[in-house]
């Protein structure tokens, strides 16, 4: 029946294949996103961020936090914003309003970034080539580079790089590269320069409050809000739950669009079986004449049901599989992580509501009695 002349076969794996096939993304999808969000979100991760802090409140923000949480781990560290001019060997800089085209892999090149400064190397960071400046250092401004930038660049330890900071054109040489820990959810700057290269700019903190486990954070957000209305706070939890709130609202688009296509899929299903009924009822009259029981004209029917259903698991499997590896991998950049018990649960579902739609539009055909239907033959 599946490849007799005039079968619907190629209509029914296209029309039920692109369904199921979107319920298969959606499964590996959410559950990619999900792996990768458990993966990469520390447990502890901290509980606010907090950005323009005055930097002559400094000390007023560590008591009114430690005021409301007195166990809470405050972090503060210099937070300016400035654009990367130019880059390379002291002699022959590359000017980046001279470059016609900006890799991917430099990014930081587009507009402005987060600058700091600072003694030490920043928690998150390890130095992979160079040395860091030492405490209280006080010679030629120096920087530290993240080594994807400086790879991109083809930078090298000596060479120089300008930054444009409120105005002022700012040259350091580049003393080390970094590998930052960008999962960290910590302060992760691509440039850090020694304290004499621009803190004499102004400039305001940027904090993390880590507050200690089932501690309320109500009374310091009301603090926070009340003694530093000028400073945005963020609030770590409440970005993830939108993240998720948003993704659910996605799953739900995803998920209207593959129910539709199932049930245009089983509607094409039904009226192959409407239209096959004569064949049907003739095939089901011979068998049972030559002896056949119902039971075994089921059995014969759950096993055709069986092959489609087998026919269209690799179709949708293949054919999902390949779509969300797309938009995990190449759209999101993340690790491909489904569950694959959860895919193939959301796939048996789907088609078993297949099958069970199939037979019960096949039973009527089973209870046509032979000498009737020879009679209207």
């Amino acid at each position: 029946n599946l490849y007799r002349p005039g079968a619907q076969t190629g209509a029914l794996v296209t029309a039920l294949g692109f369904g199921l096939s979107a319920f298969v993304v959606l499964a590996a999808v959410q559950t990619s996103l999900d792996a990768n969000i458990a993966a990469r979100v520390p447990q502890r991760a901290p509980d606010y961020f907090v950005l323009d802090v005055p930097r002559e409140r400094a000390e007023a923000f560590r008591t009114e936090v430690l005021g409301a949480a007195p166990a809470a781990n405050v972090r503060l560290v210099p937070s300016l914003r400035g654009a990367i001019l130019a880059y390379g060997p002291a002699e022959r800089m590359t000017r980046v309003a001279d470059l016609k085209t900006i890799p991917d892999e430099a990014w930081p090149l587009r507009g402005e970034r987060g600058l700091t400064y600072a003694d030490t190397v920043p928690e998150g960071n390890r130095v992979t080539a160079g040395k860091w400046w030492p405490a209280g250092y006080a010679g030629p401004p120096l920087v530290s580079v993240d080594e994807k930038l400086a790879q991109a660049l083809n930078l090298k330890i000596g060479d120089s790089l300008t930054i444009g900071l409120l105005g002022v054109e700012r040259t350091a040489r580049i003393a080390s590269l970094r590998r930052i820990d960008w999962d960290s959810m910590g302060f992760n700057y691509v440039l850090v320069f020694s304290p004499n290269a621009i803190a004499d700019a102004p400039h305001n903190l940027a904090a993390t409050v880590d507050l200690p486990s089932g501690a309320d954070k109500a009374p310091l957000l009301q603090r926070l809000v009340r003694q530093f209305p000028s400073s945005s706070v963020i609030e770590v939890g409440g970005v993830l739950k939108q993240a998720r709130e948003l993704l659910s609202q996605v799953s739900l688009a995803i998920l209207a669009a593959a129910s539709v296509a199932v049930l245009a899929g089983i509607a094409v299903l039904l009226g192959a079986i409407a239209a096959a009924r004569a064949a049907r009822t003739y095939d089901n009259v011979i068998l049972r004449v030559l002896g056949a029981s119902r039971g075994q004209l089921l059995a014969l029917q759950l096993a055709e049901y069986a092959l489609l259903s087998a026919v269209l698991a690799l179709v949708s499997l293949g054919l999902g599989s390949l779509i969300g590896w797309l938009v995990i991998v190449q759209m999101f950049s993340f690790d491909w992580l489904p569950d694959w018990s959860r895919v193939l649960a959301v796939l048996g579902a789907g088609l078993a509501l297949v099958i069970g739609f199939a037979v019960a539009a096949s039973l009527p055909l089973l209870r046509a009695k032979p000498a009737q239907a020879l009679r209207e033959l």
